[in-house]
């Protein structure tokens, strides 16, 4: 980006922030609550803002798309850092993912997309749930970096932890998608029934696909635990429980994540096979069923998934936190 662009972006969003800070000064004064700083404020407008300018000069999302995820990032960073940290993790790494071996992509898969460019829709189906979450979050527990602690501050860390699941889902299944499709020669399995089916069908799963969907929650939530380490206080830090359990868990919600989409998409997802081999999710002429019916589409099979691991995540975390 350069010099010019950088400073018109401070141009817009400094005085973009100010006023948001100042309303919200006067609104904490005269109803009570807290105020934010205007440091969150100019961060919360002008990261996304950076953000959105290097997806579109990489083609990773649309304009359509760029917009909706300014609103995404918006609410995430105002929330917490983490939550925006990760966006950003979720985000880089799944269009790095989704351009990884385009060219065999491009074989088996009907609606490839040249650089995996994402719309409004894409966006919203993706980061909608977090956003949410993170509004809830802002709304009960006000803005800044909190510590997980399941014991003594339930309802924020519940909160935190829906966020990272929703991401980390989001993350994990995209990973399987994009990257356990390629890394191996062997044809996936129908999750619902083991019986082998052609890559890229909606519910199929490999061995591989399972591991990199870890992977894909993994590096989420260790961007949430360092994050953590950097903005919270010592003393904060160390009257709280352990923070690290977060990587598993963020591993967990990648895992969860993608399962989840996997049963969708193998029952009520359609998928089948045209005259050139190609995955379609759609019926017609010439067009073999292979599992699914007409339902739901990969966007809301997505939202949905995102929605089941977000308020399943806080649960499992017991197991490791």
């Amino acid at each position: 980006m350069t010099a010019q662009k950088f400073l018109f972006l401070l141009l817009v969003t400094f005085p973009s922030s100010m006023i948001l800070w100042l309303s919200n000064a006067f609104l904490s004064s005269t109803v009570g609550g807290e105020v934010v700083s205007p440091v969150r404020w100019l961060n919360a407008t002008l990261l996304p803002i950076l953000v959105a300018c290097w997806g579109l000069r990489r083609h990773s999302v649309s304009f359509s798309g760029a917009v909706a995820g300014l609103i995404v990032g918006f609410l995430l960073t105002l929330g917490s850092y983490a939550f925006f940290i990760n966006l950003l993790v979720f985000f880089v790494s799944a269009s790095r993912a989704t351009k990884y071996r385009s060219a065999l992509k491009r074989k088996f898969e009907e609606d490839f997309k040249e650089g995996g460019e994402r719309n409004w829709v894409q966006v919203v189906c993706n980061g909608g749930v977090a956003s949410l979450m993170s509004l809830f979050y802002i709304l009960d527990c006000g803005c800044g970096e909190q510590p997980i602690d399941l014991t003594y501050n339930y309802s924020c860390s519940w909160l935190n932890l829906a966020v990272l699941g929703a991401l980390s889902c989001c993350n994990g299944d995209t990973w399987a998608s994009e990257l356990g499709t390629v890394l191996t020669s062997a044809n996936p399995v129908l999750i619902t029934s083991l019986k082998p089916v052609p890559r890229g069908t909606n519910g199929g799963v490999t061995v591989v696909g399972l591991v990199v969907s870890c992977l894909g929650g993994l590096v989420v939530g260790l961007g949430h635990y360092l994050t953590l380490l950097m903005m919270v206080s010592d003393s904060v830090m160390i009257s709280a429980p352990s923070q690290w359990p977060i990587i598993i868990v963020g591993a967990l919600g990648g895992l969860v994540g993608s399962v989840i989409d996997s049963l969708l998409g193998a029952t009520v997802q359609f998928s089948g096979v045209d005259s050139k081999g190609r995955i379609v999710e759609r019926g017609g002429d010439g067009v073999v069923w292979i599992s699914g019916s007409h339902i739901l589409d990969n966007h809301a099979v997505n939202l949905i998934s995102s929605l089941l691991t977000a308020v399943l995540l806080p649960r499992l975390a017991f197991l490791v936190m």
